[in-house]
């Protein structure tokens, strides 16, 4: 069986392809993922790729470790799968004692809190909030590979603090962070880059070690890993980048989408293949994505699998042609008169979905701003429906797992006296655990979704596991952050959803204000709004529901130009009360 099996004539073009440069252009749901593995696989199958000289670079330890779990399950072993940080950690604790005769210096484990010192030694006294801004600032000048004169230069002031001032808190912190030896986050590929530059012997192990380079979500490369990875290469041309440039929703980190836009100038023999056969949404979802992103630098066209559509997908009960919602509307719009009508409106419809049969981890509400999600938890809480929010506390980092996972291990020494999945049942019911869920949502709902997740996680485990191997799986699954799937709705930012996926989701705040955000100002600020609109989009599957509220009893919103811009001929417009209807797709 060979590695191209299974891979559409695009993807296996791609894929097939292993000398570099190579830009795969692949738009979302086009499965990327798959093509980067298995370009890799085939590489190493055909004796064209030794799996230790190649280095898989992307963004998340999360990303990395999906990385390292295709490759295994594809038969490679080996090969470096890793962020550019790790990758860069990794350079630097290997040669830094050779050429300092002495360990690499530590890394700063709390920015804002080494910032309030440097602060406290000007006699300044800044906030909590502005020494989040401050510390922001400072990593997005060093990705960007400015100085502090040359940032203080732009007249960038954070709070009340002039540019002055800023350039004097960030040299007061770089100062403090040198005299205790330290590196920050950033400092790590610095200092890696300016290894491989001053020291030969360095590039030229690195060159010996590491022939052939693949970069994921190439479009959130900043001009300091740009840079870091242009030394790793040196003269050699082996690198596979992979990206899509309307997913580029890190600018204010760095990220700079022109080294994907612009690869085939600075790579005039490169292999480009455009990945547009969508995998994953329905052609009415496709629908609201390309009118979004038409005429954007890069955007990609996407196409639905041949026989796929809306009407494949039904998500609603009734009738179109009676003004309600029809089978063939799996993406709609909804405005609500206020906030606490748009959350009570989306809580009900969630609701019924799920009374209806449809799963809650199938469901996902996203929104633009952190703050959105409080009244959207009430709300749901309110309905008896239990949610998640992504990008809080990990899920191997809660109090409740941590415990089990601890009850689990401790009993692993234990001679058994039950099944192993009776075991597990009776440890989990010593924490507090039932069979049956509490019956409102919050925090005691959350509590049993996160050891029901345990348990579940042992009756999926294969014939013959024991205490002792499940123990060592979820500490493996822990470090790997191979984290289960809770049976809980999600709710997500746009920013924290990328990557993701649900059947059903329900993308609330389409107003002015808050998608775009009301700071977003100028055309690049509200193109990049526009590209978190549509990651937002193209992570639904089967249904998308937008919604917006008018918020009539104060000063009023408009809806979201985003909305315009999609216009009636993708995206229908159903009354709140249409959402009820909804039935399982």
């Amino acid at each position: 069986m060979s590695a191209l099996d299974g891979l559409d004539e695009h993807q296996r073009e791609a894929a097939s392809v292993l000398r570099g440069p190579v830009a795969v252009l692949a738009g979302a749901g086009t499965g990327k993922t798959r093509v980067i593995t298995h370009r890799i696989a085939h590489g190493v199958e055909t004796g064209a790729y030794t799996p230790t000289r190649v280095m898989a670079v992307t963004f998340t330890a999360k990303a990395a470790g999906e990385l390292r779990g295709r490759l295994r399950a594809l038969g490679v072993q080996g090969v470096a799968a890793r962020t550019f940080h790790a990758a860069a950690l990794s350079q630097l604790g290997f040669f830094w004692p050779q050429l300092a005769g002495s360990p690499a210096p530590a890394i700063v484990d709390n920015k804002v809190r080494l910032l309030a010192q440097a602060a406290d030694m000007l006699r300044l006294r800044p906030d909590t909030a502005t020494l989040r801004d401050l510390a922001a600032a400072i990593e997005w000048r060093k990705v960007s590979m400015l100085s502090i004169e040359e940032a203080a230069q732009r007249g960038r002031a954070i709070g009340r603090f002039d540019a002055g001032q800023v350039a004097e808190l960030s040299g007061a912190y770089e100062t403090l962070k040198d005299d205790r030896h330290q590196l920050d986050f950033e400092d790590v590929l610095l200092a890696c880059a300016g290894m491989l530059e001053a020291e030969p012997q360095v590039a030229a192990a690195v060159h010996e070690q590491y022939r052939h380079f693949t970069v994921d979500e190439f479009q959130d490369v900043s001009p300091l890993q740009h840079r870091l990875l242009e030394l790793w290469l040196g003269d050699r041309g082996d690198l596979c980048v992979v990206g899509d440039a309307s997913q580029t929703i890190y600018s204010f980190a760095g990220a700079d989408q022109r080294y994907l836009l612009e690869f085939e100038r600075r790579h005039p023999d490169a292999t480009v293949v455009r990945l547009e056969t969508n995998y994953r949404s329905t052609a009415g979802v496709l629908g609201v994505a390309n009118a979004l992103m038409r005429g954007r630098p890069g955007a990609l066209e996407l196409i639905p699998v041949a026989g796929e559509g809306a009407a494949t997908a039904p998500d609603v009960a009734a009738d179109s042609s009676s003004g309600e919602p029809g089978p063939a509307d799996s993406a709609v719009v909804v405005a609500f008169d206020d906030d606490a009508g748009e959350a009570r409106g989306v809580a009900a419809a969630i609701a019924a979905r799920i009374a209806a049969g449809e799963a809650p981890e199938q469901i996902a509400v996203l929104y633009r701003a952190h703050s959105q999600s409080a009244a959207l938890l009430q709300a749901l809480a309110a309905a008896g429906v239990a949610a998640t929010v992504l990008g809080g506390r990990r899920f191997f980092d809660l109090p409740e797992v941590r415990q089990a996972v601890q009850a689990l291990r401790a009993a692993a020494v234990a001679p058994q006296q039950h099944s192993f999945l009776a075991a597990v049942r009776d440890v989990l019911r010593g924490l507090g655990f039932s069979d049956e869920p509490p019956e409102a949502g919050g925090a005691l709902r959350d509590m049993w979704e996160a050891r029901r997740a345990v348990l579940r996680l042992a009756e999926d485990a294969p014939a013959g596991t024991t205490m002792r191997s499940f123990a060592d799986d979820l500490f493996a699954r822990a470090r790997d952050q191979h984290e289960p799937v809770l049976h809980t709705v999600t709710l997500s930012t746009l920013h924290a959803a990328k990557g993701l996926e649900w059947p059903h989701v329900f993308l609330v705040g389409c107003s002015e204000g808050l998608l775009p955000i009301s700071y977003a100002s100028g055309f690049e600020a509200i193109d990049e709004e526009r590209r978190l609109a549509y990651v937002g989009v193209t992570r639904a599957a089967r249904t998308l529901t937008m919604t917006w509220s008018r918020d009539v009893d104060r000063a009023g919103r408009r809806p979201s130009r985003f909305l315009g811009e999609i216009g009636r001929g993708s995206l229908r417009e159903i009354p709140p009360s249409a959402l009820i209807g909804i039935r399982r797709g």
